[in-house]
């Protein structure tokens, strides 16, 4: 989706011609938030939740493992649900809490007014009246585990006094509505802030301002599905592998006397398994789906204080609300009210050309919060496809596999069927009838795949169109099978680096499977470096002729000693940041245009690689493992590094470069060498069968406590790709127990 120029609603409208692409930026943890905020203690709680909690408790066993990982059981879901969060509390509630600031719109509370304008992102929304109503209409079982949930979070807070929270001292049962998917960047961050501040700040000077482009790590994941003819036990695999930032997510079983028994990554202050696997089925998701987020232009005139919008020949009011935003202020709070308009489609968030921009977006928590839930307790495929029905999952592929030997994928869930005749990869004409939502398509419609001939299934990130293999033998879908609103992303460097190694892979195991998602191909220079030999055969330079040859000889793997990795990615590095503007401009992919950059660029982006690499570490023929690096010395969510601390080498390094284990730095980086916080987080490979076999990883580890052993005890294995044994069931569990204990004790 595109985002243009915004204007101000207050001033009246102005038209510019500045046209800019939208930027989708993600609160994640990393984001910049600092700790200034005052510390709140919990309220005294009273004899009667006191009672409640305390007898739930006596329902609720964690089993904390050798890791530290938690093994929740509970009599009933709202029971585990209980004891899940109260574990997490204690691994880390302040990342749990800050989720829940976010969700909220409440940043600017406790960081300033500076963070007003996400807030107000969040409010356009998500506002607490909303929430609470659609708590009032949840089922009854769903109202249980919103209340298990605030009841364990409030627990954990009055058992542990000497906790301050920085803002919420008590959750209510509604709040978990304000966060049901799981995704790292909600649909709603997907809306630019700078245009938005530019608008209801009247700031259009904000829009002037250019940054740096840069490639940032993919926001995404990679998730493979095996059949049962390639792997070697005749069963089902999958291959969970989120790339979010790390410590987003912990690693925990959540079991129940209902038939609750989820194991995987849970996003921290949620109550279900976002990406994993239970005794009979696993899901992953894979972010970057469906076009699913759209935009409406409308011609707005004002007529005294109001404002109103041509729909379908006629004039129709803006509906206005005013949005009271607090924020942390040098003597206190304060606030700030700004009126906000709506027109049917949703709110407006921009302008461009002289109209105002709405934006419709999926707002449906109760239905989201009930598929995140209700797929965790899948038995197998018909049952998940029935959840899938609920088609409230707006910003996640799905790869699945099972017990029973299927292996499945949805490019996407929730699909607004739209006007196939418009353009909707930009604003359509919001005065047209024939631009509205014509509803959602069922899930059959969408692109899917089920137990592909191939034998194999992936996804990550990329375009559906290889799926399941490519050319004469593939069983992917087909580009002109779906309207072009179907999926948003064409193909990628890890896409083509996933079909080169599945499609000739058999007799997998858990061992060759997690192997094969660490493969060392950095698959991107495969296009990037025939037109650095190019030009230099046309035009040799002496002083970089050691370079080429460097170059020349290397197999495009990244490997620890391998120098002409550091020197291949210092390149493109470069090249990146001096023409990444020229592909933005022309709408290409950064990495597709960089072949086509003259041959004088493309050399002299290897001279000045070259100069850094030698002035940052002595020489430009520094091995990788030199530079690549993890790092974990504090709990802070915003992470610093220390080029004189301790550090363990890397291997792998960005998806941008193919590398299926993908590992990048996306904190601005003041130290010499790559400390990465984003990629590879916790990764899974499980073979479904009468009894679940799994291996996982962690990165850092389960804590996020500096003096806990769990805090980075899973560090060094991380570093090197070496896996952990995952115990599901309670016999090994109980082998392996390191504390045995009830919440409060």
């Amino acid at each position: 989706m595109r985002l243009h120029v915004l204007n101000n609603p207050q001033a009246g409208l102005k038209t510019f011609l500045f046209h800019k692409k939208m930027l989708a930026i993600c609160l994640l943890l990393g984001s910049g938030i600092s700790s200034l905020a005052v510390a709140h203690s919990a309220p005294v709680a009273d004899a009667k939740d006191r009672a409640r909690w305390q007898a739930t408790a006596k329902n609720v066993t964690i089993s904390r493992d050798q890791w530290g990982i938690p093994h929740v059981q509970g009599k009933t879901d709202a029971d585990a649900v209980f004891g899940l969060l109260y574990a997490q509390a204690e691994d880390d509630f302040k990342r749990i809490e800050l989720n829940y600031i976010n969700a909220l719109g409440r940043l600017a509370e406790v960081e300033g007014e500076v963070e007003i304008w996400r807030d107000l992102r969040m409010k356009l929304f998500i506002q607490p009246a909303e929430l609470k109503a659609q708590y009032a209409k949840s089922p009854a079982w769903l109202k249980q585990l919103m209340i298990a949930f605030a009841d364990g979070l409030n627990y954990y807070l009055h058992t542990h006094p000497e906790v301050k929270p920085r803002l919420i001292t008590h959750f209510e049962p509604w709040m978990a509505l304000a966060f049901s998917e799981g995704s790292i960047g909600g649909d709603i961050e997907s809306v630019n802030l700078k245009e938005l501040e530019a608008l209801y700040g009247d700031k259009p000077e904000l829009l002037t301002q250019q940054s740096p482009v840069t490639l940032p790590e993919p926001r995404g994941s990679n998730g493979f599905a095996i059949a049962p003819s390639r792997s070697a036990n005749g069963q089902a695999m999958l291959l969970i592998n989120p790339h979010t930032s790390f410590y987003f997510r912990p690693e925990v079983q959540v079991t129940s006397g209902q038939g609750l028994n989820a194991y995987g990554a849970v996003t921290w202050g949620q109550f279900f398994v976002y990406q994993g696997f239970n005794q009979y089925n696993g899901w992953m998701h894979t972010s970057n789906a469906a076009d699913v987020i759209d935009e409406f232009a409308l011609n707005v005139t004002q007529k005294g204080e109001k404002y109103f919008y041509l729909y379908e020949g006629k004039q129709r009011p803006l509906k206005v609300v005013e949005q009271t935003l607090p924020y942390k202020a040098f003597n206190g709070m304060a606030s700030r009210k700004i009126k906000t308009y709506f027109s049917h489609h949703g709110p407006v968030v921009r302008s461009a050309n002289g109209k105002w921009i709405a934006v419709q977006l999926m707002n449906e928590p109760m239905k989201a919060l009930m598929q995140s839930y209700l797929r965790t307790k899948t038995r197998d495929y018909a049952g998940f496809a029935k959840v899938m029905a609920l088609r409230a999952n707006s910003s996640n592929n799905t790869v699945y596999a099972d017990r029973d030997g299927n292996i499945a994928y949805f490019h996407g869930n929730f699909v607004p069927r739209r006007n196939p005749q418009l353009d909707w990869t930009k604003p359509v004409d919001g005065s047209l009838r024939s631009a509205d939502w014509q509803g959602l398509h069922p899930v059959k419609e969408i692109i899917q795949i089920f137990n592909p001939a191939t034998g194999w299934i992936q996804n990550t990130n990329n375009w559906p169109f290889s799926a399941s293999g490519v050319g004469a033998n593939s069983s992917s879908p087909r580009v002109q099978d779906f309207p072009r609103y179907m999926w948003t992303n064409g193909e990628n460097a890890r896409g083509l680096h996933a079909v080169k190694v599945l499609k000739d892979a058999k007799n997998l195991d858990l061992d060759s499977l997690i192997k094969l998602a660490y493969d060392s191909e950095l698959t991107a220079f495969e296009s990037l470096l025939p037109s650095l030999f190019k030009a230099y055969d046309v035009k040799p330079d002496p002083m970089l002729a050691e370079q080429i040859q460097n170059l020349r000889s290397w197999d495009m793997r990244a490997t620890l000693d391998s120098t002409a990795t550091s020197l291949a990615i210092y390149w493109a590095q470069d090249l990146v940041l001096q023409h990444g503007g020229e592909a933005k401009y022309k709408n290409i992919p950064v990495v597709d245009y960089l072949p086509s950059v003259s041959a004088p660029a493309l050399l002299a982006a290897l001279k000045r690689a070259s100069q850094r690499l030698q002035d940052d570490f002595g020489k430009w023929q520094t091995p990788w493992g030199e530079i690549n690096r993890f790092q974990r010395l504090s709990g802070d969510i915003n992470a610093t590094y220390d080029d004189n601390k301790p550090s363990w080498p890397v291997a792998f390094a960005s998806g941008n470069w193919g590398s299926l284990a993908a590992y990048g730095m996306v904190a601005k980086q003041t130290t010499k060498r790559i400390y990465g916080d984003r990629g590879n987080s916790f990764v899974a490979a499980v073979t479904f069968g009468p009894r679940i076999q799994a291996k996982s990883i962690l990165a850092g580890g389960n804590s996020g406590d500096p003096a806990s052993p769990h805090f980075n005890d899973q560090g060094e294995m991380y570093s090197k790709g070496e896996f952990k044994d995952v115990l599901f069931y309670p016999e090994d569990v109980a082998k392996h127990t390191k504390r045995r204990y009830h919440p409060g004790q």
